[in-house]
């Protein structure tokens, strides 16, 4: 068969369980492995120097996986557009294969324009779903059984015999040369597959026994919880070959303690797909609300001071300042602390989602569009069908850092407080110079959004947006089957923020 296969990789840098890759191989042609730096990418307000280093590490191992098996990575920086007319001319009739992506905007448009591209040229693209996610979904009724099936089909081998073509790269350059951004800090974190495998085989022998837990607390969780959403943000290791490497533990039935984290993991494996389908239905939640009727609530760039303080972890309100340090130092916190961050923003210091959302993209390692937007609107209150959550940082902060260990390591302005005003340092009978005060008032703020939010759900309860809203998005209930599966069934929807892996 004549002509070349180019593998495109985008968010799916592995050759195990990859879908793609044995399409291409199938066909029969030299294969030739490409990924690129693309300038909307890393010029992205969501984008940061810790995304771009994850990646280049993932990259490195990739093409060291490529070389050892007799082919090379080609690296190309540039437009999508330009990188491949570029190949077509030096390689000639030329076949495209990829992954499905759900991603920002600008690669939703970058994938319409390809596409577009293909067809004028008379290149064929075959797209391959590596998920549970499903382009055109017409309704989300038979969405989990859909689900269950992909994540018990036999994960995917890599191909044998597999012939390479081979073009010019250009390596991977410096994070300087493709964005201004400032560097935030790396973080320990390590993006290979040994890496992923290494951390799965804590969980499962070590974490899961108290990752219920712990999972909310920021102080265990690290300890507790897989730390694998990374890996699964930029696909260095695939959900469906975890989930069957869990099976393996779960069979025959583990201690009870185990057990309930390993359905509960498993669980958060399907909401990851769950969340995941709703930015493939609505392509713009990054930028416009899920009920038009919540759009503006909040204008954009109203609070400056508050934006710029939430960011530096300086709001005066410790256990938010000790979250949001901790995550701008690490790239990772625990679910509940993510939540209540995206809460803190949007009700307390009244900020735009969008803006609160996007410091948040820039923070996250493990940045998933699909999941982060879903849960930014939800944590927000701007779906229209979700309930209104509200934290109280002075509570969390009080039952999950009990003894103040977290608080005082992160804020070492309120090292020598006492514990009965770690929390709320304001009401000690002397305040720390070197701490700042808190830039609103915790109780008030909240309890003024909470009028306004709860007033404009009961407005928008049972109108026809709403109920279209729900339709798309919602979750479904089905029955429970006679003889229980292992397959995996989502909790109800709760305060997941990026899921804690």
């Amino acid at each position: 068969m004549s002509g070349t296969s180019i593998l495109w990789f985008k968010r799916d840098l592995r050759l195990e369980d990859h879908p793609a890759l044995c399409e291409a191989a199938r066909a029969g042609r030299p294969i030739l492995p490409l990924f690129m730096i693309e300038p909307a990418a890393w010029g992205a307000p969501t984008a940061s120097s810790r995304h771009y280093h994850f990646m280049a590490q993932a990259l490195r191992a990739l093409h060291d996986d490529i070389v050892a098996l007799g082919g090379t990575l080609c690296v190309r920086r540039g437009q999508a557009l330009d990188i491949l007319s570029d190949l077509k001319a030096s390689l000639g009739q030329i076949t495209l294969y990829s992954h499905e992506e759900t991603g920002e905007v600008w690669s939703y448009q970058r994938d319409r324009a390809v596409a577009r591209w293909c067809r004028a040229e008379g290149v064929t693209w075959h797209e391959v779903p590596q998920s549970a996610v499903q382009r055109r979904l017409a309704s989300r009724s038979m969405w989990q059984r859909r689900y269950n099936g992909f994540m018990q089909q036999p994960v995917l081998a890599r191909p044998p015999d597999l012939r390479w073509a081979h073009a010019g790269t250009q390596g991977i350059p410096r994070w300087e040369d493709v964005s201004r951004s400032d560097r935030l800090p790396d973080g320990p974190h390590v993006a290979t597959r040994k890496m992923a495998l290494s951390r799965l085989s804590h969980f499962l022998n070590h974490g899961a026994q108290t990752y219920q837990a712990d999972m909310a607390t920021p102080l265990k969780a690290p300890q507790a919880c897989s730390r694998l959403s990374e890996y699964f943000a930029w696909g260095v290791i695939s959900p469906r070959d975890v989930s069957a490497r869990l099976s393996e533990h779960i069979s025959p039935e583990p201690r009870p303690a185990f057990a309930r984290g390993y359905r509960s993991f498993q669980a958060r494996l399907a909401w990851r797909d769950h969340f995941i389908q709703k930015l493939e239905d609505q392509p713009d939640l990054e930028h416009r609300a899920m009920h038009s009727a919540f759009e503006g609530l909040r204008p954009r760039g109203q609070f400056p001071e508050r934006l710029q303080a939430f960011e530096l972890g300086m709001t005066g309100v410790p256990f938010i300042d000790a979250c949001m340090r901790c995550l701008r130092e690490t790239g990772w916190i625990n679910f509940r602390a993510r939540a209540m961050l995206m809460s803190f923003a949007a009700y307390n210091l009244w900020l735009d989602w969008r803006e609160a959302g996007q410091v948040l993209a820039r923070y996250f390692i493990d940045y998933e569009p699909g999941i982060h937007w879903s849960q930014v609107q939800m944590q927000s209150g701007v779906t229209g069908m979700n309930t209104i959550r509200v934290y109280n940082p002075i509570k969390q902060g009080q039952d999950q850092d009990p003894q103040g260990i977290f608080t005082r390591h992160w804020v070492p302005e309120l090292r020598d407080m006492p514990l009965e005003f770690l929390q709320t340092p304001w009401a000690a009978p002397l305040f720390p110079s070197s701490y700042v005060p808190p830039i609103v008032d915790v109780g008030a703020s909240a309890k003024a959004a909470r009028d306004v939010l709860w007033g404009m759900k009961r407005d928008v309860k049972g109108q026809p947006e709403t109920r279209a809203v729900i339709a798309k998005h919602a979750s479904r209930k089905r029955p429970a089957p006679r003889q229980r599966t292992r397959a995996a069934k989502p909790p109800p929807q709760g305060d997941q923020m990026s899921f804690d892996f």
